[in-house]
């Protein structure tokens, strides 16, 4: 049987983190994409949810993503907008106009580098924000989601 698109979690990444794993690995560690969305996968199905991963260094088609999500009236969205935490007010703006859950990931601590890192406009319009826990994050969203969706792991 196929998800229905409530079963179903976004997880949107924005721009850099197609090179997760070789940018920066001081600080983002040695896991790259393909990890993350095995990890979301296999978590998500944990509660009988799907996981759609996708990645883009394009704004507008986050924005996009944001926007099918909620007409789909999927489950709740993982996001982790990398550099357009700090600046983008229009993806704020589209996560604050949902019906439904997201949370923010970020993979590194973003209190422990440069002080203009600190900010997220995410933050504002996110349920929850995990930042620091590596790519073990979007785990960790994705069980927080399922429980607030009232979602159960499955045996």
């Amino acid at each position: 049987m196929a998800n229905t698109p409530a079963e179903t979690i976004y997880v949107l990444n924005g721009p850099n983190l197609d090179s997760l794993g070789t940018s920066e690995p001081e600080a983002n560690g040695h896991a790259d994409i393909a990890d993350v969305e095995r990890l979301c996968t296999a978590t998500a199905g944990q509660f009988g949810l799907k996981a759609d991963c996708r990645q883009s260094s394009r704004e507008s088609q986050l924005i996009d993503f944001i926007h099918e999500a909620d007409a789909n009236k999927a489950a709740g969205i993982v996001i982790n907008a990398g550099g357009y935490s700090r600046t983008s007010i229009a993806l704020q703006d589209a996560l604050a106009r949902l019906k439904i859950p997201a949370v923010e990931v970020q993979v590194s601590n973003i209190h422990a580098g440069e002080s203009f890192r600190h900010q997220s406009f995410i933050a504002k319009s996110a349920v929850a924000t995990l930042t620091g826990f590596g790519i073990d994050g979007y785990r960790l969203a994705i069980n927080g989601l399922a429980a607030r969706i009232g979602a159960k792991a499955k045996a």
